[in-house]
């Protein structure tokens, strides 16, 4: 029982390790070796040997440590086979036999002075443009926030295989494109920062607002999306738009308490109990929303969303909330971002603030949209409004409508008590 029970905490030391440190050791293995790809390699053979190895010998005094000189050593007999006596291999060599003479692999698994930069360069290498948006969360996943491949298939819900497939053509493409392990100059970053910013908020958004599956909250994948965020707020203190997005899922993740019942089923805005709502992520999100606004460049697309977020947030009822504020923030949205889930978001706010009536005309304009056609969104909105107006044979067509496409389990039993609701009504 003592040898098993070890062996399961040497394997959750493994596990605690890799998810805090991974992103530092890729880094360091392609700042050490030029190549992304193969760093990222020798990171997972260097894991699997921890698997190993921690829980016959015992967790290491500095696993970090230990974890990236196994995966220098991996580099080297590579090196090796390849017969690449280079300057790199020689630079890898002479590290290797100071671990060895020391008989500790050195306190500092990586340049100090360089942390930041690599976890940086990692992060926008991983969102590189030249990949699909699906590659580039896959790979953010893998390799920024550590997750293992059937972490992220269970996170974005297909095979593992897919998720493989995924990082394995990300990788090539990446080799391909000759993309180099730095962080852009410049004048490419501020391109490039939005690639990274985009893919945070699409992990986040899935994380907080399931579209499939059985629970509506996946909190696994919202706070590694938060995690990521609150880690690239710090690397690029000047971004006002990095700010932004972290004061806007501190805000989100902060009702997440209140969002969902004992059942798992979802609780409505007008009915959660705000004393549940997590104070201390308001306060972190209204901090960081308040230095995106000192930065002096005007707050974004995100920022603009941590702003309603903001309202949300500080209101003490569902009446007592700002709607005409929020309704405005949406036409700025609108302006900086527009797409038809704003412009249905500001019709909702515009139904708080001046009723269904003139909120309706704004969803109906709506209708001829292809993407919104695929979507339950646009018919349970169109149903609510309908049904605070009194017509409720066609509240109960649209809110059946949204029955149909909706794929979240727990999102569809909402829709279905609407429907019931009404049919009590009549």
């Amino acid at each position: 029982m003592g040898e098993a029970s070890g062996a399961t905490v040497s394997r959750a030391a493994v596990a605690a390790v890799w998810r805090i440190e991974s992103a530092r050791i890729v880094g360091a293995l392609t700042r050490y070796t030029g190549d992304f790809a193969l760093a990222e390699d020798l990171a997972q053979e260097a894991l699997a040997e921890a698997l190993v190895t921690w829980p016959r010998d015992g967790v290491p005094r500095t696993p970090a440590a230990w974890l990236l000189t196994v995966g220098r050593r991996r580099a080297i007999d590579g090196f090796r086979r390849r017969a690449a006596r280079d300057e790199r291999y020689a630079l890898l060599a002479h590290e290797i036999r100071e671990d060895a003479r020391t008989g500790q692999p050195g306190e500092f698994p990586w340049d100090p002075d360089q942390i930041d930069d690599d976890i940086l360069a990692l992060m926008f290498i991983s969102c590189h443009p030249v990949l699909s948006r699906e590659a580039r969360i896959a790979l953010t996943l893998r390799v920024v926030a550590g997750l293992t491949s059937d972490e992220i298939a269970r996170a974005c819900l297909v095979p593992t295989a897919t998720v493989q497939a995924r990082i394995t053509r990300a990788k090539k493409t990446l080799a391909e494109a000759s993309a180099t392990f730095e962080v852009p100059p410049a004048e490419e970053r501020a391109k490039r920062l939005s690639s990274v910013l985009n893919v945070i908020y699409v992990i986040f958004t899935e994380g907080s607002s399931a579209t499939s599956g059985a629970s509506l909250i996946r909190l696994d994948m919202a706070s590694e999306a938060l995690r990521l965020a609150r880690m690239l707020s710090r690397l690029t203190p000047r971004s006002a738009e990095a700010h932004g997005l972290l004061a806007l899922l501190e805000l989100t993740a902060a009702r997440f308490p209140a969002r969902t019942g004992p059942d798992g089923r979802p609780v409505l805005l007008d009915e959660q109990d705000r004393r549940r709502w997590d104070q201390g992520a308001i306060r972190r999100g209204r901090a960081a929303l308040e230095h995106a606004q000192t930065l002096g460049s005007g707050l974004g697309p995100y920022g603009v969303q941590a702003a309603i977020a903001q309202c949300h947030a500080i209101a003490s009822s569902i009446n007592e909330t700002d709607w005409h504020r929020i309704s405005q923030l949406y036409e700025t949205l609108a302006r900086l971002a527009p797409s038809p889930i704003v412009e249905l978001n500001r019709a909702v706010a515009v139904s708080m603030s001046r009723g269904p009536a003139a909120a309706l005309p704004m969803v109906d304009a709506l209708a001829t949209d292809e993407g919104l056609a695929r979507s339950h969104l646009l018919p349970s909105v169109r149903g609510e409004l309908l049904a605070r107006l009194g017509r409720e044979r066609e509240a109960r067509a649209e809110l059946s409508r949204a029955i149909e496409l909706c794929r979240n389990e727990q999102e569809r039993g909402v829709l279905q008590a609407k429907v019931a609701a009404l049919g009590n009504s009549t």
